[in-house]
């Protein structure tokens, strides 16, 4: 049963103007070292962070509590991305029955997430 549905649209020149004024503080408060080192490898990393940022605020919207920005991170399970989490909220989400489903894309000007959370019911 679907519980809850979040999404984000990001400019990717917002991300890409912050990205060249505070790149180190940026990079390193807002994202994890896989985020990082999948986005910086692309020639221009503006569009994944922003798919990124976008991802983390679509999640932000269907979970009740307050988040940090690296408790919640993109993932690859080959090229399907995925929301991976804190171990705090991996646990609680888990004691909940929830699944977190995400879906991503950007071209030129924006990036975008949608966020599907479900719960997930066990046959006893």
């Amino acid at each position: 049963m679907i519980v809850a549905i979040g999404s984000d649209l990001v400019s990717v020149e917002r991300i890409r103007g912050v990205l060249e004024r505070h790149p180190r503080r940026f990079l390193s408060r807002h994202f994890t070292p896989l985020e990082r080192d999948y986005a910086l490898a692309a020639a221009d990393p503006a569009p994944r962070l922003a798919a990124r940022w976008a991802a983390k605020e679509a999640f932000a919207k269907v979970w009740p509590a307050p988040l940090g920005w690296r408790d919640v991170w993109v993932a690859h399970e080959g090229v399907r991305p995925v929301l991976r989490f804190a171990a705090g909220l991996e646990r609680a989400l888990r004691e909940e029955g929830l699944v977190c489903h995400l879906s991503l894309s950007h071209e030129r000007d924006f990036a975008m997430a949608l966020v599907v959370l479900e719960k997930v019911t066990h046959p006893s």
